[in-house]
């Protein structure tokens, strides 16, 4: 990792930028796909299957008797921890429920929500060298606490052309048994528009690669909605001489780990901790199975060292991470001052992977700086608010001149003449 010692203000956006690792045709590629899927259904996605997945189907459901099969395939200690972070997932999203009531907005008007699950919602789960089935939970249980009437995964098959059983497991325990084999921007398109095996849903969620992210961001201009922009993972790390190095070169390298797109930041306030961490990064690296993926991750990524907290947490507003480790002295008043961040996890003993799994928190959130704007996932995503209102007579003849006014000030008669003619009733009715 690159060191920067008190850099001044003005470089910090520079020394905050994500990596870029776009190939200048990704964008072609995708809408090839898109427009293949669209066309030719089950055909292209089949197609591209085996292009990409080097998998050979003849069908892209995944088969009831393979699901119920899963839980042969899965240990019990592995159970065991899946069932865990199932209750911990779940009472988190549980709690955001909200009953809405109604408000008198002015004597005799009245006003409401009511909160509707979205009806149907396609979830994509990624496979290949890490098959996320810890996303299963993250995007299936807000889906069915919140009531979503038809719920489908899709996720890619290996080179057997069958699902990861884990994903098929995790599926099962949710209730969720419509599952397709598809993968990749294949897999978007078949959700947003539908083949003769997928069905096209109103809203897609889930995290992918480079070709995924594209496809949801082209299939999000066509009248299907997605659940927020994706890119590569990312996390900051604000530490002072307090910290554990230990504990801070593991966190850098459980994100880096995910690919070598990837970025990981260290913002610290103590020039001796920044020797300790990297000694500490080459002793955890020598037996990390995916060393290589990590490396070239830590090769992009930093270490800025700045005099005060103040500096610190400005500079990590700026950069608006997607995880954010706060292991310093007073962590919870840095806490206070986080405004822009996906998920914050405080203290030494709160490990990101504690989110990614089992802590309760959703672990999809925005990246890319997008934590400047957007939430994490939550139950809301999977509904929509639907506002109402009721009106007496004597609301109207309260609220009636200024609708008028201000219809006729925009120049829409018609808007005035609704109200107009229902006031001439009330006044009739009256006299």
């Amino acid at each position: 990792m690159k060191r920067y010692l008190d850099p001044p203000e003005n470089e910090w956006a520079a020394l905050t930028i994500r990596p870029s690792s776009e190939s200048k045709d990704i964008d072609a590629r995708v809408r090839k796909i898109i427009d293949d899927v669209r066309t030719n259904g089950d055909k292209a996605v089949i197609d591209y299957t085996k292009r990409f997945d080097n998998a050979d189907l003849t069908s892209l459901r995944v088969p009831d008797v393979e699901i119920m099969a899963s839980p042969k395939m899965v240990s019990r200690e592995l159970k065991d921890a899946i069932e865990l972070a199932r209750e911990t997932i779940g009472k988190f999203h549980a709690s955001q429920v909200i009953t809405e009531t109604a408000t008198e907005t002015a004597p005799g008007v009245k006003c409401w929500r009511k909160n509707v699950p979205v009806e149907k919602v396609g979830l994509y789960i990624p496979g290949g060298t890490a098959p996320l089935f810890s996303t299963v939970l993250m995007l299936g249980i807000p889906a069915v606490t919140a009531g979503c009437k038809r719920i489908i995964v899709c996720t890619p098959p290996d080179s057997t052309g069958s699902a990861n059983p884990v994903i098929l497991y995790t599926c099962s325990i949710l209730g969720i048994n419509e599952i397709y084999l598809a993968g990749g921007a294949q897999a978007i398109a078949a959700m947003a528009f539908g083949t003769e095996s997928i069905p096209a849903v109103y809203k897609i969620f889930g995290p992918g690669n480079r070709y995924v992210t594209v496809a949801k961001q082209m299939v999000s201009l066509e009248n299907i909605a997605i659940d927020l922009p994706a890119g590569p993972s990312e996390v900051a790390v604000i530490a002072d001489e307090t910290a554990d190095p230990e504990f801070i070169a593991a966190d850098l390298i459980s994100q880096a780990e995910h690919g070598p797109d990837s970025q990981v930041l260290l913002v610290c306030s103590d020039q001796g901790l920044i020797e300790k961490v990297q000694k500490e990064l080459h002793r955890q690296l020598a037996d990390l199975p995916r060393r290589e993926l990590a490396e070239q991750s830590l090769q992009k990524s930093r270490i800025i060292h700045l005099n005060s907290r103040e500096e610190i947490i400005e500079l990590v507003n700026e950069y608006a991470p997607e995880h954010l480790i706060i292991m310093c002295r007073d962590y919870g008043d840095a806490g206070i001052q986080v405004k822009n961040a996906g998920s914050v996890f405080m203290g030494p003993f709160t490990p990101e992977s504690a989110g990614d799994y089992a802590s309760g928190t959703n672990h999809t959130l925005p990246a890319g700086g997008y934590a400047r704007v957007y939430s994490g996932l939550g139950l809301k995503d999977f509904q929509k608010r639907i506002s109402f209102q009721e009106i007496s007579e004597k609301g109207l003849k309260n609220l009636g001149p200024a609708i008028i006014a201000m219809a006729r000030e925009e120049k829409l008669e018609g808007h005035g003449r609704a109200v107009e003619i229902r006031l001439s009733k009330i006044t009739d009715n009256i006299g």
